[in-house]
């Protein structure tokens, strides 16, 4: 994973420094930049006629034997900044590094088809600028899914610069951002740009939308296939978790298969960065002890070294509103006035031991426990994240300035749980019961769950849309859960965890999986007649039934702000909206 950032300008004469706010921010853009690839970093300059190009990339090295600084050069003066990562469709070996296989595959094209074509074969998370110097164009764009992170500035009178950029520094009057679609790769014609009479604000007419096919021919890896639309009369009903029915067998299996081979892909030859040390972990789990988490950390037990601990990021907030309702009671119903007295007045502590034991942790204890069963010869660093209210509060500037362009309530709670699990600094025990000991996590590979509740059913408004309109209104409600995967969080939690310099993998979004699973039939993933914690996600909960999952697989699901308590953390805030813009939540509070 790396960063990657590029400003378009009017160069200055004489070497003077660059227009207006640039000046300022991209200094400070360069650093959060240079925070995602510690290993390495590098800035170079390209001018065409009188505009100048800025490529900044930096480099954390999960691929290959040596560091490799990007930007990458070939031969024809071509450059590519890469922050993704290639796991099927281009063959690398253990010792390269898939940016500069990827930039070698890239000089052999001639036209846009070519670019169009390469990307459409490789599967992986990605954001990418590509300036192709024979024709002077510039090609960016996202995968499919939308997994990296990629935000752009467009140019206006005030701000006459064009911004392509991993980060944000948060709100800013140097630039106004938004991510770039993933609906296409976009191709900006340099040549166009810098022409007579054409001025750096009308670079919007110069940027071509290309659809990802290659002649009218879809590619592998160029979208996500759609959701299976063949109805069920009446398949038969699951009744328990114990047998697998004869019409799920074929599909139970292949979900474990196509599973594991994600995982494997994600955790095998990460090399170990120069603080890691042999016998310590490379990988680590977002783990809040549900299905999906214990899935992923199940089967990365397979293919981690065994010598090797994986460590369980589980992480619990000190929440005051929590803990004002269990000292005073629910004061929802009190009098306006009495009410407002209440919140103003501090929370007296005194009396008040503050407990972590909130619902995740106390998941994620039972289900250690169930891996160390099941996996007795791995070591699982079950990481006790403990953050203070304070801390929390310390730290919101800071995630809100990472997480941005999102800016509601609901983001804040996501991406402020996120910080600190990827954080990776708490305590771990050596078994139940025994004094915790500090710990902070080496692993630069984080495992996530996300993607599985979208694809297989797992939210209440599949059982809703269900009971509203049948089979077919789950089909449609699956379509768009693909079709909104890139619109909604995974650019702001990649802004938020790469922070650190770790990466995040999904491995229930490997494009392989999400065919896989689209392509199924409705009632081979997910059965709505039956009761919660049986019939959401059913195709998953009887793989790790087969697994020995016993105690996962009847999990129901909890959403991470709530099972960690990130959410709604100051008296007061209990009835805070979570598509409320921060900006108006302070307004209402003041």
């Amino acid at each position: 994973m790396c960063g990657i950032l590029l400003s378009i300008a009017e160069a200055q004469e004489g070497g003077q420094a660059p227009c207006g706010c640039l000046h300022e921010l991209f200094p400070k853009l360069q650093a959060a930049t240079a925070a995602r690839g510690p290993d390495a970093q590098h800035t170079l300059c390209v001018e065409i006629g009188n505009t100048e190009l800025q490529f900044c990339a930096s480099e954390l090295r999960l691929r290959g034997d040596s560091f490799v600084q990007q930007p990458h050069i070939d031969a024809e003066g071509n450059i590519l900044c890469w922050n993704g990562e290639v796991f099927e469709g281009l063959e690398v070996l253990p010792h390269e590094n898939d940016g500069v296989k990827l930039s070698n595959a890239l000089s052999a094209c001639r036209d846009p088809q070519d670019v169009i074509g390469v990307f459409g074969e490789i599967e992986g998370p990605y954001a990418f600028l590509y300036y192709h110097k024979a024709s002077h164009r510039l090609y960016f764009a996202r995968d499919p899914l939308g997994r990296r992170s990629l935000l752009i500035h467009y140019p206006d009178e005030a701000r006459p610069y064009f911004l392509l950029s991993s980060v944000s520094v948060g709100l800013h009057p140097g630039y106004s951002l938004e991510e770039i679609s993933t609906e296409c790769v976009y191709s900006l014609d340099l040549d166009s740009l810098t022409s007579p009479g054409q001025k750096i604000t009308d670079v919007r007419k110069c940027i071509t939308s290309l659809q990802r096919s290659v002649h009218g021919v879809t590619l592998p890896f160029a979208q996500p296939a759609p959701v299976n639309s063949s109805l069920p009369t009446d398949p038969p009903k699951v009744t328990s978790l114990d047998c697998i029915p004869p019409h799920l067998t074929s599909a139970v299996d292949d979900l474990i298969a196509e599973l594991d081979r994600s995982v494997m892909l994600r955790v095998r030859n990460i090399p170990r960065s120069n603080n890691t040390l042999p016998g310590q972990a490379r990988v680590a789990v977002f783990f809040s002890g549900g299905i999906d988490s214990t899935m992923l950390a199940f089967l990365a037990d397979r293919h981690v070294d065994p010598s090797e601990p994986i460590d369980l990021l589980n992480v619990a907030f000190e929440n005051p509103r929590k803990i004002a309702v269990k000292v005073e009671g629910n004061i929802g119903g009190l009098p306006k006035r009495e009410k407002k007295q209440k919140l103003r007045d501090p929370l007296d502590y005194s009396s008040v031991k503050v407990s972590y034991d909130v619902p995740d942790r106390l998941t994620g204890l039972q289900e250690v426990e169930e891996l160390r069963r099941l996996c007795p010869n791995r070591t699982w660093n079950f990481l006790e994240i403990n953050v203070p209210f304070e801390e929390s509060q310390n730290a919101r500037a800071t995630v809100e300035a990472l997480m941005f362009p999102s800016r509601t309530v609901m983001d804040l709670s996501l991406a402020i749980a996120l910080y600190f699990a990827a954080r990776g600094i708490g305590q771990v025990r050596s078994h139940p019961g025994t004094e915790a000991q500090p710990y902070t996590s080496p692993a630069r590979v984080l495992l996530n769950g996300l993607g599985s509740d979208e694809l297989l059913g797992g939210y209440g408004r599949h059982r809703t849309a269900f009971k509203a309109a049948g089979w077919q209104a789950v089909i449609d409600e699956l379509q768009l859960e693909i079709d909104r995967i890139p619109t909604r969080n995974l650019g702001r939690d990649d802004r938020v965890i790469s922070s650190w310099g770790k990466e995040t993998r999904h491995p229930f979004l490997s494009l392989s999986v999400v065919n896989f699973l689209a392509r199924l039939p409705v009632h081979l993933k997910m059965d709505p007649r039956l009761e919660a914690g049986l019939g959401e996600k059913l195709l998953l909960r009887l793989a790790a039934r087969k697994l020995g999952l016993v105690e996962a697989s009847a999990r129901k699901k909890r959403a991470m702000q709530f099972g960690s308590h990130s959410a709604r953390m100051a008296p007061g805030e209990g009835d805070r909206k979570g598509d409320l813009l921060l900006d108006r939540q302070r307004i209402s509070d003041e």
